[in-house]
């Protein structure tokens, strides 16, 4: 087999573990067990937390190359892009149903890409009329079959559109901010980086734990902290924990290196099809014809888009050499 076919299929494996292993940021509310989510997410980012700590002692040489608002900005990244988003994605399928959440997070790269286009114009908007409808549509039939869903006694689907809708401003701010700052940041240092992220995500996880114990809304105390009773919490709190932080932005990172540009954004929103069909799994059934057809639909406009933008870019450097 060529080199360049080589590593076109290794690059796909790749992408397709990155992807699956943030699909199971979506999983979280479904593998609690007799404990409460927010024992999950106490318990998940505390190992997250702890991780990053470990990398941060790694690479603690590249911590010299750092400043001190950078390593506060790292900080506060790991506890939006981290922990705030993994916290209304949970929320947003507690009440919006496994199909909800994913659809509005699979609209992502195209938004990211959008902003760029807003900030530094590099396509006329007209072309993009067709994959903006192709999302706009996907959307109103994920939601119509998310309506007549059953989602959570105290929940509503208006309250799952709210958290989703947070999950997506939350990612984009965080990727917006961290894009900025690592144009200011050492390449060097890019280890020390995640890990003050992770480690940001579980010292936040730290300051909110007296707030979420006042208001009793832990199991941990009253049902105990054994491995005996709280093993299954434990694993997958750590499964999450490192799939997610850890061998997903590996197995990214290694696939970007082997894979297209224009290839790579559109396996992005691999992830949220795989979020929909690990949520369907734990629902034990199968998507409603307006579910499928919705998130067809949002993939679809997704790989259209990114096409469409990338393409652009690239005629523009092109043009410009």
């Amino acid at each position: 087999m060529d080199k360049p076919r080589s590593n076109l299929i290794v690059g796909l494996i790749l992408a397709v573990v990155a992807t699956l292993s943030w699909a199971l940021n979506f999983i979280a509310p479904h593998v609690t067990g007799a404990y409460t989510i927010y024992d999950l997410m106490i318990v998940r980012f505390l190992i997250a937390g702890t991780l990053g700590l470990g990398v941060v002692l790694l690479y603690r040489a590249q911590l010299r190359l750092l400043r001190r608002e950078q390593v506060l900005l790292a900080a506060g990244l790991g506890v939006i892009g981290y922990l705030g988003y993994s916290a209304c994605i949970a929320a947003g399928i507690i009440f919006g149903g496994p199909v909800l959440t994913p659809a509005f997070i699979g609209m992502v790269p195209v938004l990211l890409a959008l902003l760029g286009n807003a900030t530094a114009k590099t396509i006329q908007w007209r072309k993009l009329a067709i994959p903006l409808a192709f999302l706009t549509v996907g959307l109103v039939l994920s939601n119509l079959g998310a309506v007549h869903q059953p989602v959570a006694d105290n929940g509503s689907w208006l309250m799952g559109l709210v958290f989703s809708m947070g999950a997506v401003a939350l990612w984009l701010a965080f990727s917006w901010l961290n894009q900025q700052a690592l144009l200011k940041l050492e390449s060097s240092a890019s280890g020390a980086w995640t890990g003050l992220m992770m480690a940001g995500a579980g010292l936040g996880t730290l300051c909110l734990l007296p707030a979420v114990q006042a208001l009793d809304l832990l199991k941990l105390p009253s049902l105990g902290f054994s491995l005996d009773v709280a093993g299954r919490l434990y694993l997958w709190g750590f499964v999450i924990a490192l799939m997610s932080s850890v061998v997903g932005a590996w197995a990214w990172n290694a696939a970007s290196r082997r894979l297209p540009m224009v290839l790579s954004g559109q396996l992005i929103a691999l992830e949220s099809l795989f979020a929909t069909l690990l949520g369907l799994w734990f629902h034990h059934r199968l998507p409603t014809l307006s579910e499928t057809s919705g998130l067809a639909a949002v993939l679809v406009g997704v790989v259209m888009a990114v096409r469409i933008i990338r393409n652009a870019a690239e005629s523009k450097l092109r043009s410009s050499a």
